[in-house]
């Protein structure tokens, strides 16, 4: 009885992953289908004709497809240091001090992520504008980061509680200087968080639209801010091109997060399909 109840478990589980997975790769390989269609008339269920037109139009020389792709990871890769930096100083604190306001400052942490995007981005574009940062990559930067902050908190305080401070006590006892207890303790021990929160912040810098917009003014061009006008254009071959290229761009930086780690011994070295 028993053995039967876990293979209907089994055949159910197994029912419930095919179709998640359906749910996201069928969008995708539509999205994919259509970077590299020509015509497309509904209600046809195939594409009458294919071409590398997009592709070509996209990554031309004169498009600034790859300026636009440099600076968009220019500024993710400084949202990710700027972020996991004061994520890792805010966890630190959260964990290992006692202090009077703590749970308001751990709230404080996590408030970018309960005021919907729309209010904040247009609070601190006023705020920008007064202090001169508004239109510029350095107010884009900064915010990306207080939008990405929340969840790369959330990361380290629960790698930080994780490692503890037994590892630090013991490099001091046995004399180890701050400098070499911070090498060779604290930051093996709170790497795996340290990168996760890195990866997170990266992505939803890319993947930001209307903050980008509103303290980029237009000026400051990402990826994103390109490609979402050709989502609601009648060229979606286009527009499929920008988000293959999206998502490659996240799938590289994700590949790129597995084999540090792997490196480091953080994760075993298996296949992606073992």
């Amino acid at each position: 009885m028993g053995t039967r109840r876990r293979r209907r478990h089994n055949t159910a589980s197994v029912i419930f992953i095919v179709l998640y997975l359906v749910c996201i790769f069928l969008p995708l390989s539509m999205v994919f289908v259509w970077s590299f269609t020509d015509l497309w008339p509904w209600p046809n269920i195939l594409p009458q004709e294919f071409s590398l037109r997009a592709y070509e139009r996209i990554f031309s020389v004169r498009s600034g497809f790859f300026s636009t792709l440099l600076l968009t990871i220019t500024i993710g890769i400084a949202t990710s240091l700027l972020t996991v930096l004061v994520a890792t100083m805010a966890a630190r604190t959260l964990v290992h001090h006692a202090f009077r306001g703590r749970e308001a400052f751990r709230f404080g942490t996590i408030l970018p992520f309960l005021v919907p995007q729309t209010v904040f981005a247009m609070g601190i574009q006023v705020l920008f504008f007064k202090i001169g940062l508004a239109n510029t990559v350095l107010g884009v930067v900064i915010a990306h980061s207080v939008v990405a902050l929340p969840y790369a908190v959330s990361i380290m305080v629960d790698v930080t509680a994780a490692a503890g401070t037994h590892l630090e006590e013991q490099a001091r006892a046995l004399g180890a200087t701050n400098l070499r207890m911070f090498r060779f303790v604290t930051m093996p021990a709170l790497l795996p968080g340290i990168l996760s929160a890195a990866v997170m912040s990266y992505i939803i810098s890319i993947g930001n639209y209307f903050v980008t917009l509103l303290i980029g003014g237009g000026k400051v061009s990402t990826v994103m801010l390109t490609m979402f006008p050709f989502l609601t254009s009648d060229d979606r071959a286009i527009s499929g091109v920008y988000v293959v290229s999206f998502l490659v761009l996240s799938l590289v930086v994700f590949l790129i997060f597995e084999l540090i780690l792997s490196r480091l011994g953080v994760r075993e070295q298996k296949s992606l399909f073992t």
